[in-house]
């Protein structure tokens, strides 16, 4: 049953049931979905690095902080797709383009991106984005272009928020996804454990997700990379347990997104990637690089999920 009226106290119940009831209930959730051993892979390519004016205390393309990122321009149009190819040859479904802005100007960048969107859409590729916040004719001008979806974060519930983020609102991130979802683009939200929340600040955050209507169609679950520069390098490691009890909550509460396992992989044991997966992960990013952090390299993954008997989701044609 899909359900948008989870009250913050069921959440918790669910999240924290013994761990085998937990992930025996997001199995059952999924394969009523999905049924299969699957997994669509992604692509994230950062098409402008570096250079932000936000403070998100977890990022190290925050122009304030000393990360070692060097900010650049917005690449070209040719390079993007010459990436994108690569990317649907190696076995992508959905191929994103992320972009260091505060939010989207008007202008040529813009219309690059636009361009990009376009030339990603004829390859037979799902096309995401993902550049700070949007306004209402914004969103429409990508729906156009063939956008598939748009990625933008709540990152953890409004009570957490404001620690770890002070130049922009949480109302601002909700009317973006506002945006986004009126102009017919799916939705891309999820959020980042690890940054010092409580678990009642986890639960919130899915229930907020879980609140949308409909849901988000695709829900990435992030575990917090550790870059020595931001505010969060000195964060304790979040424990496989954790993402664990975070992927079956979000498979239970929306059913039918794609829960993505997404920053932190690399730091995780093939086992800790596998039970994510029995918990009802069906989407990974896969790359050596996640925007300006690292990931599983491509022949790993491969050989993970071959051992494992899943198998990519195929790309269309």
């Amino acid at each position: 049953m899909i359900r948008h009226d989870w009250t913050l106290a069921e959440v918790r119940a669910l999240h924290d049931l013994p761990l085998l009831d937990l992930v025996f209930r997001a199995q059952r959730a999924h394969r009523a979905h999905f049924g299969d051993n699957k997994v669509q892979l992604c692509s994230l390519l950062s098409v402008k690095t570096g250079g932000c004016p936000e403070d998100c205390a977890y990022c190290p393309q925050a122009a304030r902080y000393h990360t070692g990122v060097q900010a650049g321009p917005l690449l070209d149009t040719d390079e993007v797709l010459q990436a994108a190819r690569e990317a649907r040859a190696a076995g992508a479904t959905r191929f994103c383009m992320g972009a260091a802005w505060r939010e989207v100007k008007d202008g040529p960048q813009f219309d690059r991106i636009l361009e990009m969107v376009r030339g990603v859409k004829e390859l037979g590729l799902e096309t995401c984005c993902t550049l700070g916040m949007l306004t209402a004719r914004q969103a429409r001008s990508l729906k156009e272009a063939g956008l598939h979806a748009y990625n933008h974060n709540l990152d953890t519930s409004r009570e957490k928020y404001g620690d770890i983020i002070t130049t922009r609102a949480y109302d601002d991130r909700l009317r973006t996804l506002g945006h986004v979802r009126r102009a017919g683009i799916g939705v891309c939200c999820g959020g980042i454990i690890g940054m010092g929340e409580s678990v009642e600040d986890r639960c919130e955050m899915l229930r907020t997700l879980a609140a949308q209507d409909p849901h988000p169609e695709s829900v990435p679950i992030n575990k917090l990379v550790r870059v020595a520069g931001t505010p969060l390098a000195g964060m304790q490691d979040v424990g496989t347990i954790d993402m664990v009890r975070m992927i079956a909550t979000a498979r239970i509460l929306m059913p039918r997104a794609m829960v993505r396992l997404s920053a932190g992989r690399q730091q995780m044991s093939e086992e800790a990637q596998l039970l994510c997966m029995m918990a009802g992960a069906n989407s990974v990013f896969f790359g050596e690089k996640l925007l300006t952090t690292g990931n599983p390299e491509y022949a790993q993954d491969m050989a993970l999920f071959e051992a494992a008997g899943i198998a990519p989701l195929e790309p269309r044609p």
